[in-house]
């Protein structure tokens, strides 16, 4: 979950729920009331999948299961399939 995505996605949803909220209420305090309680609620559930995110990467580390992918790491930093584990910062990132 790359948060500023998140961000921008959840202000994104706000707007256009605002809007809707607007026109089918006819009153601008009844939307922005609306719109703060689904706010509230975004930010909860993004809470809520953090918390979750975290405990499960916590109990796969307790079972002995290594990294995220599942791969034990061994004493060199090298893992099961043959790549080191600070190989990952040296990829290219992006969303294609």
């Amino acid at each position: 979950m790359y948060a500023p995505r998140v961000f921008i996605c959840m202000t994104g949803t706000l707007i256009v729920f605002a809007v809707a909220a607007y026109f089918i209420s006819g009153s601008a305090y009844t939307a922005f009331i609306h719109t703060l309680l689904c706010a509230v609620l975004l930010q909860v559930g993004y809470f809520v999948g953090i918390l979750y995110l975290v405990r499960r990467e916590k109990k796969l580390l307790d079972e002995g299961l290594g990294e995220t992918a599942g791969v034990k790491s061994s004493k060199d930093g090298s893992r099961r399939d043959g790549l080191r584990a600070d190989t990952a910062p040296n990829l290219p990132a992006g969303d294609t």
